[in-house]
């Protein structure tokens, strides 16, 4: 009598970008009936953490001190450092500390910096005169203030162009009445919500050059708060985030998908505090729109599909709404926060349109994660001044590996 062995390919679990909050409980209790779970944390991971980078959403709402207001003489500035950088004939690569001088500002941006990477972990800054300036005049200005909060610029596309050159600044607009829907892979390019996510690099910064005719709020949460909610309450999903997950190349025939955590903890040193960082998209392990899933990799477990849900509903049960208005410039820690945004629906003059930049501080820039080095390296690594282009119009990016 022979034994047939039947082997059970793993599935993919049942889950979608948008994440089902019934569905996250459903299988949470499934998983705690069926399932032995870890009741205590990793070797070495902290138990709390105890910083300014953990914070109450609606403590940050309540509080104003996240908004620095530029004044007159400031803004005055801003625009003598613009007439000075376009006198030098020089294209927008050539953007810097020196070359956009503001020596009555860059001691503020230089604080501005250090509460980004060891205070709250986020700023804004109001008041550029968006309308007074060209499309061209205004990124000049982004980049040149941005350059004072971190001088390394990433780039946007993981591979450079045909012609050598890399774009720098990405617009984030729905594109979906200009485009062929078939061809958007990324929410940035919609008018749908964003879920919470993080993006490459170490600081996200967001120009609003105008805002929607209705909704497209941003929100941000400190994923910090998040780790210590999970840390008491869920240390199993402190293992599952803490060890490899497959994460999607899109159809990259080289590189199909790579294996990494999503948590990485840093012990302590002589001169750094214990450090959580937190690194993930959703859509790399659910696929959005025209960028499904990849079949042929290894699927995600049930308890991913439960950490992914948790992350989510526990950084939106957190969350901070920033208003965001024109010429706002929001500065943000991409190791200690999450963001998102709510949708939104445009009409024609009041069309959401945001410019983004990924910027690195040399001098307060935390270590970056050894599995990330590579992603790091993508963003940051040997930008010259001359490979960098500023689109002036918006455009579909290429997909960042991870």
């Amino acid at each position: 009598m022979s034994a047939v062995q039947t082997i059970t390919k793993p599935v993919q679990p049942e889950i979608q970008y948008h994440p089902n909050f019934e569905q996250y409980q459903a299988r949470t209790r499934l998983r705690k009936e069926t399932e032995s779970l870890p009741t205590s944390l990793p070797a070495g991971f902290p138990q709390k953490l105890v910083s300014p980078l953990v914070w109450e959403g609606k403590d940050v709402e309540n509080r104003s001190d996240w908004i620095y207001q530029l004044s007159d003489a400031q803004l005055d500035e801003i625009d003598a450092a613009l007439k000075s950088f376009k006198a030098l004939n020089k294209p927008l690569g050539h953007v810097n500390e020196s070359t956009f001088p503001l020596p009555n500002l860059r001691p503020v941006l230089r604080n501005l910096s250090r509460e980004i990477h060891s205070g709250r972990g986020f700023v804004v800054i109001r008041g550029l005169r968006i309308d007074d300036y060209s499309r061209e005049d205004n990124i000049i200005i982004y980049t040149g203030v941005s350059s004072h909060i971190g001088s390394i610029r990433g780039r946007q596309q993981d591979t450079r162009l045909q012609n050598g050159t890399s774009p720098m600044l990405s617009h984030i607009k729905d594109l979906t009445n200009t485009v062929d829907k078939g061809k958007i892979g990324a929410p940035s390019n919609t008018a749908d919500k964003q879920v919470f996510h993080t993006d490459a690099g170490d600081i996200v910064s967001l120009l609003c050059l105008s805002p929607a005719a209705e909704a497209g709020e941003s929100y941000l949460s400190s994923s910090w708060n998040v780790y210590n909610i999970l840390a008491k309450e869920r240390p199993d999903l402190i293992h599952t985030l803490s060890q490899d997950w497959p994460v999607d190349g899109f159809n990259n025939p080289e590189k199909p998908y790579t294996l990494r955590p999503l948590l990485y903890h840093q012990p302590a040193t002589a001169t750094t505090p214990e450090r959580v960082l937190i690194q993930y998209a959703r859509r790399y392990f659910t696929g959005f729109l025209s960028q499904p899933r990849s079949t042929e990799i290894p699927p995600i477990t049930e308890a991913q599909a439960e950490a992914l849900d948790a992350l989510h509903f526990l950084a939106e049960e957190h969350r901070a709404s920033l208003g965001f208005q024109k010429g706002d410039v929001q500065y943000v820690n991409n190791l200690s926060i999450f963001h998102a945004r709510n949708g939104f629906r445009d009409e024609p003059g009041k069309e959401r349109h945001l410019l983004r930049l990924w910027l690195r501080d040399p001098e307060n820039a935390w270590a970056t994660p050894e599995p990330l080095q590579h992603r790091w390296d993508t963003v940051y690594k040997d930008v010259t001044e001359d490979e960098q282009t500023f689109p002036l119009e918006p455009a579909l990016r290429k997909n960042l590996g991870s």
